[in-house]
């Protein structure tokens, strides 16, 4: 073996369940299609999947182009229940809450196509996304409580703050942003160009 190789840790079980430890509260449900001979069949929503036995107030579905990064995000009021199921999104959360017994705490979740799956995030869990694919990807949620108009409950960093110990990665794609993210660019150069000879 040459100097510097690591040996892999596990990753999953042997009935292919990924091992994680998830953040204190949050709860993912990965589901799995039903083949069928006309097509297939994906649950979405059952409400034995969400511990927190919440009604649903409202459903909405977020599209992401490729590469594009919508984070961060939290809520003060509200739960999310996220469902995804269609493109490669690296989902990142963050414990924000003082008094977790995982504060501090980073989960990275891949979900898609492949391994769909409903993430539970508990008030105070900041969250960001990223499509890793090539085509659009596509989350529902599921939220507690309908969005407010007129007072929204949506907190907001941008992608790079430096009050969450993560660094978003472009995988060799444009990164796209939402229009109203902010990114930290670095100071313009004070060097002159050399000229070429």
């Amino acid at each position: 073996m040459l100097r510097g190789a690591q040996k892999d840790k596990q990753l999953v079980t042997p009935e292919w369940e990924v091992l994680r430890a998830p953040i204190e509260g949050v709860h993912i449900r990965e589901v799995r299609h039903v083949p069928r001979d006309h097509g297939i069949i994906t649950e979405v929503f059952r409400p034995e999947w969400d511990p927190t036995g919440l009604p649903i107030a409202q459903i909405y579905q977020s599209r992401l182009f490729p590469g594009a990064i919508g984070a961060w995000s939290c809520h003060a009021k509200n739960i999310d229940r996220l469902f995804i199921n269609q493109g490669l999104i690296k989902v990142v959360l963050y414990d924000g809450r003082d008094d977790s017994p995982t504060h501090g705490m980073i989960n990275e979740i891949h979900v898609g196509d492949a391994r769909p799956a409903m993430l539970v995030l508990p008030i105070g869990i900041w969250h960001g996304l990223q499509n890793l694919g090539t085509i659009d990807a596509l989350v529902l949620n599921f939220p507690t409580r309908p969005y407010d108009y007129q007072d929204p409950d949506h907190y907001r960093l941008p992608m790079d703050t430096d009050e969450i110990p993560y660094t978003w990665s472009s995988h060799g794609s444009a990164v796209r942003l939402r229009a109203d993210a902010k990114r930290k660019l670095p100071a313009p150069s004070r060097k002159k160009p050399r000229r070429k000879s």
